[in-house]
């Protein structure tokens, strides 16, 4: 008859106490919430310059169109306003250009740098539950043979079973103490780092809108004929419209 081989089962044994595993289900936890910030805000910040870019690109070709507009040819004070507005979109632009660069620089790229930590992080957080799973397996394999009857076989399979946990435990408890005191160090770090990157973000875009202001405010000067009120020009527009609609080129069949 031949004999069954007993199954490695979970350890009777608790090798890792409660309060330690919640202390690092804690603390590893609030490390994958803040990788999941920084990637999102990452993201945004990008989002945002390119639009920002767009925008003001996109201002610089609107005023660009109006200087080709014939109408620029026939009407000199429509020029001198249209140019007015093109030399002020320049200006948006450029400001706006050195501010997305600075906002690359000081707090896109250090964002990345700091997001490339954490596949390093979840690697050593791999490595330490694998380490456990070993623990779990090999102290199981003690206590099985631990409950056998005490002959000389069962006896030396013991002994190389508690030489083979050894260095795996140790390995453990090596692996374990070494996230529960770096984690929350790194975690705590955060704030260091990245206060300077905001407070550069915040910088700039206090300067690019105090330059807006002075550019726009310039422009306003430049444009020193009184616009119609909004109700007015929609009358006068309207009107207009009703004059082109009566041409017989553009009537309905």
């Amino acid at each position: 008859m031949s004999m069954i081989p007993f199954k490695i089962g979970q350890p009777k044994k608790q090798i890792v106490p409660k309060t330690v595993e919640r202390d690092f289900e804690r603390e590893y936890g609030k490390l994958q919430q803040l990788e999941e910030q920084t990637r999102r805000l990452q993201k945004d910040m990008k989002k945002s310059t390119d639009a920002d870019l767009a925008m003001s690109k996109s201002a610089v070709k609107i005023s660009l169109d109006l200087l080709s507009n014939p109408l620029c040819e026939q009407d000199q004070d429509f020029l001198n306003m249209v140019t007015a507005l093109d030399t002020a979109m320049k200006r948006m632009d450029a400001f706006n250009q050195e501010k997305v660069n600075q906002i690359q620089k000081t707090v896109i790229e250090p964002l990345k740098k700091f997001g490339s930590v954490f596949p390093s992080l979840n690697m050593a957080v791999k490595r330490r539950e694998q380490a456990l799973q070993d623990y779990r397996r090999l102290q199981a394999k003690v206590e099985k043979y631990e409950e056998k009857e005490k002959t000389g076989p069962v006896l030396a399979k013991l002994h190389q079973a508690r030489e083979e946990l050894r260095p795996v435990r140790e390995d453990f408890e090596a692996k374990n103490k070494q996230l529960l005191d770096e984690m929350p160090r790194f975690y705590n770090s955060r704030l260091d780092y990245f206060q300077p990157s905001f407070e550069s973000l915040i910088r700039a875009q206090v300067g690019y809108y105090s330059e807006m202001q002075k550019i726009f405010g310039d422009l306003t000067q430049q444009l020193d004929q009184p616009g119609h009120p909004d109700e007015l020009r929609e009358r006068e527009n309207e009107a207009r419209l009703s004059e082109l609609r009566a041409l017989s080129i553009v009537a309905d069949d």
